[in-house]
């Protein structure tokens, strides 16, 4: 390859084909490596002209603008502007558009195409763009970019003649070409100037793109759209608990007379006390809350499979850039909703420092799915199951109010994160939405079973392993038969929560809970399986034996505790593997033991005026 040789950039939005294009022009002939001085992959590869001369084609990163918010949007910028440290300047840039996502690439080419480089804008997708009924004119988008523009299906070859055909013309008229007609207009005026030729080039569309885009009105208004998201939200979370009584049902008769037939089959002594109070009543405890995870799970799946998870991403968009997050924040928050590891993990497509820190941090305050058998056992033993308007019933209107609790909790930790020790500016966001489609119902039964799957596993192993540390902790050492003491605080776990009891009192909180809050670290869900098995192990009679954790809490718990009990959950730090995650993801212990502090110090402070706050009130 001489010198000589063109240098044509590829550039463009995410998503857009550019590397179906980039691999159709070059096919083999490709090498891959990294932009002097930073992580950046550089991929580039020849091709030739119709007439054999030879050309260099540099894939460039994807970019949603020239304004960069990550190290791969300044590459793209750097090279494109001829500022990049060993990279020489393109004579050239092919600019790809997805044709059925149009006023949204056009922001990107509109910013490249004022440069005054010489630019072709590739088309691309436009088989998909006729799929779903849109019909375009190239002819008309060249005309208002004041460039040539070429219709390609990358993926099948077609249009790559025309194409380098028209590069090939670009590059020969480099130097008496008319300069574009695109204005050097930024942000909020590029937008409406590429909705406006997105409009123009349209020769005709089908109704159900239309409706998309009447729908999206909708959804994305200002006002109306949080309502929606929030009515949504709401549903579901009625759903959880009304959806959830039968299976749950079944599922406790089941573990019911599994304990029954144990009980009746085998004799007296160490093993079957083992797997009635230890097996059974602390795993059974939390495996009973599945119907509720899954129902929880279904709603989350058919948002995403619909294209509405994405406004809900550019709806949330505007609440954390009050508190000074970007946008790129929220998909590692939404991830937290199921577990804060993967949303903690997810923060690495963060390129601001401050932001990544922050999201990291606030991550454990989303609520995840392993608090719902916390707050499913709280809220069904003392929240009545009261209809306070119609399909509206009081225990779903609590779990609802505990969610909406937790994210204000991590919007106002944000804001005061932000303003102290993860202080600096605040960058944009640009999210592409995805078209609206029928969830395809093979897909949603898939990922219900994997998460089915998963919670088992969980049940099964963290969850089992705590709850067998903790049954031998209750079990031994024996109380004496003439002890007036009761089996839990003669054990070693008893002896050890009554030294943390007096710290939590102050807040409402008894030995009983005490005592679960210890293995709770090791898994939110263990906590419930710690109270079923503490109160198996304490039931003073046959009959108590046979009393259901709800009961066994509304006969030793008041309404002010369990509310306070609640509120702590809301706050506290998560399992012992998020907190690994953080000390791997920020590169030593600092941050992780920051978490910890801050977190304990909420749940305390949360507890603390939930539970006196609820005693001023006579409840």
């Amino acid at each position: 390859m001489t010198q000589s040789a063109p240098l044509i950039a590829l550039a463009g939005n995410p998503n857009s084909g550019k590397s179906a294009l980039f691999n159709a022009l070059t096919g083999a002939r490709q090498k891959i490596a990294n932009y002097p001085g930073v992580t950046v992959e550089r991929k580039s590869g020849h091709f030739a002209f119709a007439d054999g001369r030879p050309a260099e084609l540099v894939d460039l990163p994807g970019s949603y603008s020239l304004d960069p918010t990550s190290p791969d949007e300044e590459v793209t910028r750097n090279v494109i502007t001829g500022l990049q440290q060993g990279e020489r300047k393109p004579d050239a840039i092919i600019i790809v558009l997805d044709a059925a996502n149009l006023d949204n690439h056009l922001r990107f080419a509109l910013e490249v195409i004022a440069l005054g480089q010489p630019v072709v804008v590739a088309l691309n997708m436009m088989d998909l763009a006729e799929r779903d009924g849109l019909t375009l004119d190239p002819a008309k988008l060249s005309e208002a970019l004041g460039v040539p523009v070429v219709p390609t299906v990358a993926v099948r070859r077609r249009g790559l003649e025309e194409l380098s055909a028209a590069l090939e013309n670009r590059l020969l008229q480099k130097d008496s070409a008319p300069q574009p007609v695109v204005s050097k207009t930024r942000d909020h005026g590029l937008r409406k100037q590429a909705k406006l030729i997105a409009n123009q080039v349209i020769i005709s569309e089908t109704a159900g793109r239309r409706w998309s885009e009447r729908a999206d009105s909708l959804f994305l208004h200002p006002f109306a759209g949080p309502l929606i998201l929030f009515a949504i939200l709401f549903v579901m979370f009625q759903a959880v608990f009304a959806w959830s009584e039968a299976p749950i049902g079944l599922i406790e008769s089941a573990s019911e007379w599994v304990a029954g037939t144990v009980e009746s089959n085998m004799a007296p002594g160490f093993l079957r006390d083992f797997i009635i109070e230890g097996a059974i009543a602390g795993v059974g405890s939390v495996v009973v809350f599945l119907p509720q995870i899954l129902i929880l799970f279904l709603f989350i799946l058919l948002l995403e499979a619909s294209g509405y998870m994405t406004r809900a991403a550019f709806i949330m968009d505007r609440m954390m850039a009050s508190v000074g997050l970007s946008g790129r924040s929220f998909i590692p928050l939404l991830s937290s909703f199921a577990c804060a590891i993967p949303g903690i993990m997810a923060t690495r497509s963060i390129s601001d420092p401050g932001d990544r820190l922050t999201t990291i941090l606030v991550a454990p305050l989303m609520t995840c799915s392993a608090r719902l058998p916390v707050y499913a056992i709280i809220i069904g033993a003392f929240i009545p199951p009261t209809v306070v308007g119609p399909g509206i019933g009081l225990q779903g209107l609590v779990l609802f109010g505990l969610y909406v609790f937790g994210i204000v909790g991590a919007m106002i930790v944000a804001l005061v994160l932000r303003s102290t020790v993860t202080k600096g500016p605040n960058s944009g966001f640009l999210m592409e939405m995805p078209k609206y489609q029928l969830p395809r119902m093979k897909d949603v039964l898939i990922g219900l079973w994997q998460r089915a799957w998963i919670f088992m596993r969980r049940a099964g192993t963290i969850i089992f392993a705590a709850t067998v540390v903790l049954w031998l902790l209750l079990t031994f050492p024996k109380v004496p038969e003439d002890s007036g003491m009761s089996q839990v605080d003669y054990s070693v776990a008893g002896r050890i929560a009554n030294v943390i009891t007096p710290a939590v009192e102050p807040i409402g909180f008894n030995r009983d809970i005490a005592l679960a809050l210890i293995p709770a670290m090791a898994a939110r869900e263990v906590a419930v399986a710690a109270l079923a098995t503490t109160y198996a192990i304490d039931a003073p009679d046959e009959e108590a034996e046979a009393k259901s954790l709800t009961e066994r809490l509304q006969s030793r718990w008041s309404l002010p505790t369990a509310l306070a009990f609640l509120a702590w959950f809301v706050f506290a730090p998560q399992c012992i593997s998020t907190i690994a995650v953080t000390k791997r993801e920020t590169n030593g212990w600092k941050w992780p033991m920051f978490m910890l502090a801050y977190l304990f110090a909420l749940a305390y402070v949360a507890a603390g005026i939930t539970y006196w706050s609820a005693v001023a009130l006579g409840l």
